[in-house]
């Protein structure tokens, strides 16, 4: 051998070498980092097992899924749980661990940072560097979960899913769907418990998994404004990611109909997204530009929220598909009448009386008249028949404890008749 093979040999060796010992270091000097800092989760000294919950996205982002890990994170860390979260950030923007509400959040790049598909390695191997007791994945659309299932499958930690299935922003991925239900069928199957948010999502899922799945409903709540805004008897609001499927379009398009019926109407869209542009076009071109407001509530802001939702004469959600909606149990919690679109699980929002619905294709008159029976003779249900983010954590320890297969402290305590209720 040549001395310059030799001298390219021993270099690649010393690079691998060096790569390795950095592969190795570089957890550990994070560690050691977050420990300075007071973000190193310490083992727990109770009798519960140290929980790993795993979504896409967390707060400060927006949605439906990041509002349920926001409002079960805290409330479980305030119940004793020693709590991670482990999320994506594709701004780089956001700090890579911090605490928040008692608990450690933890984020990790995903790429590529203008699609919404979440490849993240560093998530996975943050799930691969140690046997975590229980993980809980939320959501099933990114590829967040399939890594966080075959991570924790890989350390062979016991694991659960919420689905939290949501609308599909094109036609393709809807067709999708299905097919993608398939492809993850054998990580699901290998969960020790499937949860699905609403009745609509048990059977859907039931049905694509061939394994049980259990009812753990969202529950909905903002806080109490104070003081409490007078009501606008003819304001429509509709909330929600502005993206065609939630519907926002469809009020619009009712608002000339239903200024008819109600000269003071007017309806105020809170959201962002990139379906504004043909939003204010709609609202132009039907006349109604200046009987329409589109404005973005912070979602740290939960007062200015409470606030809007507060002042409605009716909240609206004319969304193509939904599970079980955090916004429109926030609306119900402060006792403002609902409009939904009978789809999915909205659906069962009016079967059980908490809403009004509306067919999702009907002619824009039908919704208009509709909105306007809600305005006029307000269905509300009574708060106390609603479900809460303190049931909804009541029956997550449940899962929790079979998860485990075995019981964990509760706070308040779960009793026999409580755990039967939530089990299937």
């Amino acid at each position: 051998m040549s001395a310059r093979a030799r001298r390219r040999g021993t270099t690649r060796t010393l690079g691998l070498a060096v790569a390795g010992l950095a592969g190795v270091l570089a957890p550990l000097l994070t560690r050691l980092r977050e420990r300075r800092h007071g973000l190193v989760a310490v083992p727990s000294a109770g009798p519960r097992p140290r929980l790993t919950m795993v979504t896409t996205q967390a707060h400060p982002d927006l949605g439906g899924i990041e509002s349920h890990v926001a409002e079960v994170a805290g409330r479980l860390a305030a119940r004793g749980w020693d709590l991670e979260v482990l999320t994506t950030d594709r701004t780089g923007r956001l700090p890579r661990a911090e605490r928040h509400d008692g608990y450690l959040v933890r984020r990790y790049a995903a790429y590529p940072r203008n699609r919404d598909w979440f490849a993240s390695p560093g998530l996975l191997l943050a799930l691969l560097h140690r046997r975590h007791e229980l993980v809980h994945v939320q959501g099933v659309h990114t590829l967040v979960p399939p890594v966080a299932m075959l991570g924790a499958l890989l350390r062979r930690s016991p694991y659960l899913l919420t689905f939290h299935s949501g609308g599909a922003t094109s036609d393709l991925r809807a067709r999708a769907r299905s097919t993608q239900w398939r492809l993850l069928g054998p990580l699901l199957r290998r969960a020790r418990v499937l949860i699905g948010v609403s009745d609509y999502e048990v059977s859907r899922f039931e049905e694509a998994t061939g394994a049980p799945v259990r009812l753990v409903r969202n529950g909905g709540s903002l806080p109490e404004p104070e003081p409490r805004p007078q009501v606008e008897p003819g304001l429509v609001v509709s909330v929600g990611r502005l993206e065609r499927y939630k519907g926002h379009h469809r009020a619009i398009a009712a608002l000339p109909a239903l200024l008819r019926r109600r000269p003071d109407a007017r309806l105020e869209i809170l959201g962002a997204g990139p379906y504004e542009a043909e939003l204010r076009s709609l609202a132009a071109d039907l006349g109604v530009a200046d009987r329409v407001s589109i404005r973005f509530v912070q979602p740290a802001d939960r007062v200015g929220m409470a606030r809007a939702v507060a002042a409605a004469g009716c909240v609206v959600l004319l969304s193509d598909y939904e599970a079980h909606p955090v916004a429109v149990m926030e609306g119900l919690a402060l006792s403002r009448p609902v409009v939904v679109a009978r789809t999915s699980g909205l659906t069962e929002l009016g079967e059980r009386g908490w809403a009004r619905t509306v067919e999702a294709d009907a002619p824009a008159a039908d919704v208009a008249e509709v909105i306007a029976a809600q305005l006029e003779d307000p269905l509300v249900p009574e708060v106390s028949d609603l479900p809460t983010w303190e049931g909804c954590v009541d029956a997550l320890e449940v899962a929790y404890a079979d998860a485990l297969g075995r019981p964990v402290e509760a706070v308040p305590p779960v009793t026999a008749a409580h755990a039967a209720a939530h089990r299937r």
